[in-house]
């Protein structure tokens, strides 16, 4: 017999996907709009994280509903989602539009909608949310998310610190701009579980709290001996149905996940480079060297040895670029 369906996802699962959650950061944009101006922006592959600093207005976002904009406000955007920002003025509902027409490439941009003092100053992060080497917990969001924040949560100074780090462009500024945005992610989660609306529970994957509970403990422990079993008694369900629903919901079988999330973590441990390649395939699940390699293979291409050796050179080449700067 299988156990019934608990009725929310609990803090310790959540609390285990938020810590095996890695944020890949792709770009940060400043946006600065003056009164009784608006900015236009093309949809983004990725998903948006838009925190409004300071000034009030409005975010007209695909086909949703306009979003009231305050200091503090923070909307999250699904992919592919364009949107226009407008900036109270004094002339009514007539804007002056700056149109940009295709997203920057580069890891800091500003775009700037009129010559005065600017009303509205949004930070906007384009982010993936990753597990292994796949699922994007923001990839399949239905709708924009929409949270008032206040100073005291301080998300701001976590976002600035986020543009100083590019601004400053020293060693490891993608990886701690990549933490900054991670707390706020992590703000806004911890935030749901106090808001009325419960609004977690759009994305996808912790909608279904039986495989979010399976699929926590593979994130939280990818090196342990699961099967498709063990994953089925801690998801309460039968082997078949837990199949169906997992595949149906994460994108692939529940052992090919596995082991994405196992040579993610590998690589890692490679990427460290304090345990040999022997240990690192006991770590995540393998009992000999060439099942290790091959799976490695299979993900990456390259063996780990070979991973090992070309990030070992692209840090010290990215060492030697900033101490000649």
């Amino acid at each position: 017999m299988v156990a019934d369906r608990p009725k929310k996802i609990e803090v310790s699962d959540l609390d285990r996907l938020i810590s095996g959650l890695e944020v890949d950061f792709v770009s940060l944009t400043e946006c600065l709009v003056s009164p009784g101006w608006a900015l236009s922006l093309p949809p983004s592959e990725f998903a948006g994280m838009h925190y409004n600093l300071a000034g009030h207005g409005r975010m007209i976002a695909g086909p949703f509903p306009p979003i009231p904009l305050a200091p503090h406000t923070l909307v999250i955007l699904p992919p592919m989602t364009p949107f226009r920002i407008e900036a109270n003025g004094s002339n009514g509902t007539t804007y002056q539009q700056v149109n940009v027409q295709q997203s920057a490439p580069s890891e800091l941009t500003r775009y700037v909608a009129g010559n005065g003092a600017p009303e509205i100053l949004l930070i906007c992060g384009f982010i993936r949310t990753v597990y292994g080497t796949s699922l994007d917990i923001l990839g399949n969001l239905p709708t924009p998310l929409v949270e008032q924040f206040g100073a005291c949560d301080r998300l701001d100074l976590s976002l600035k610190m986020a543009l100083c780090e590019l601004i400053g462009h020293e060693v490891g500024a993608r990886a701690m701009t990549a933490s900054l945005i991670k707390q706020v992610l992590i703000a806004v989660l911890r935030r749901s579980f106090t808001s009325s609306e419960r609004w977690i529970e759009r994305f996808p994957i912790l909608n279904d709290f039986q495989i979010a509970r399976a699929y926590a403990g593979m994130v939280a422990e990818p090196g342990a001996s699961h099967t498709v079993e063990s994953l089925a008694r801690t998801a309460g369900l039968s082997r078949s149905s837990f199949m169906q629903r997992f595949t149906k919901l994460i994108g692939s079988p529940p052992l090919v996940v596995l082991r994405q999330l196992r040579m993610k973590k590998a690589a890692g441990l490679l990427e460290a480079n304090v345990r040999s390649v022997e240990q690192i395939a006991s770590a995540v699940g393998y009992k000999n060297r060439s099942g290790f390699f091959r799976a490695f293979r299979a993900i990456y291409g390259i063996d780990p040895m070979e991973y090992r050796a070309i990030h070992s050179l692209g840090k010290l080449e990215s060492l030697e670029t900033s101490l000649l700067d």
